[in-house]
């Protein structure tokens, strides 16, 4: 392994801590020392790739943000009926906040406006929302009387609910939880021709284990690059 490769192995190993540490502790009460020993490296080592809290606040943010970010293009970019694009996104969501503790943590230091920072984590998440309705819309996928900004606004209300609370309870995340939520909110929201033809439970199947989704959901947060959802 290259000194660079054991660089880039450091930086992920502090990031992967101070999100552990900032997801059970918050922002304020996890210290330095507790993130650099959760890596197995030394305050010095940490010191190198980060100046203080707040750069390491920022990286967690940073990592948190790409993964969102790629989620949310999914749906944006995809094709045929935009609603079921949205419930399918909303799963993908979902399972990676179940998978992730460093998308979990970049939600809680965002929601805790820590050190100053003014990152929004969740602005491409409530711009996939509207955009993905606004399709909707222009395709006569929604029902009479429920225009976009409506229809918008009761998936991002209903979403954020579902975020909030599985921060107690993880349960609210998974498959059957969203998938309930879906057969409440697109009887009001879809078009009648469509209600036979939509999968309020998403039509991609869940993926090979638990240990699959950390892996995917590692790669999209922390590969160099991709950097930048979700809930709220």
């Amino acid at each position: 392994m290259t000194k660079q490769d054991r660089a880039v192995r450091t930086r992920l190993a502090l990031i992967r801590s101070a999100a552990e540490q900032f997801e059970a502790r918050g922002y304020v009460r996890a210290s330095l020392a507790e993130i650099s020993a959760g890596a197995g490296v030394s305050s010095g080592a940490l010191h190198f790739h980060f100046a203080n809290k707040a750069a390491v606040a920022e990286a967690v943010e940073h990592a948190a943000a790409g993964a969102l970010r790629e989620i949310a293009d999914r749906g944006r970019g995809g094709e045929g009926c935009a609603l079921q694009r949205l419930v399918d996104v909303t799963h993908h969501v979902a399972r990676l906040l179940c998978a992730d503790v460093v998308v979990r943590a970049g939600l809680r230091l965002n929601a805790e406006a820590a050190a100053g920072r003014v990152r929004d984590l969740r602005r491409e998440w409530r711009e996939c929302v509207h955009e993905l309705v606004a399709e909707a819309e222009r395709r006569g996928e929604l029902a009479a009387g429920m225009p976009s900004h409506r229809s918008s606004a009761v998936v991002l209300a209903a979403t954020t609910g579902i975020e909030v609370l599985a921060r107690e309870d993880p349960g609210w995340l998974a498959r059957p939880s969203l998938t309930d939520l879906w057969h409440l909110l697109l009887p009001c929201v879809a078009a009648p021709h469509l209600a036979g033809a939509l999968e309020p439970a998403g039509t991609e199947p869940e993926p090979g284990g638990r240990a699959a989704e950390e892996k995917e959901t590692d790669e999209a947060s922390q590969e160099p690059g991709r950097a930048g959802l979700a809930l709220r």
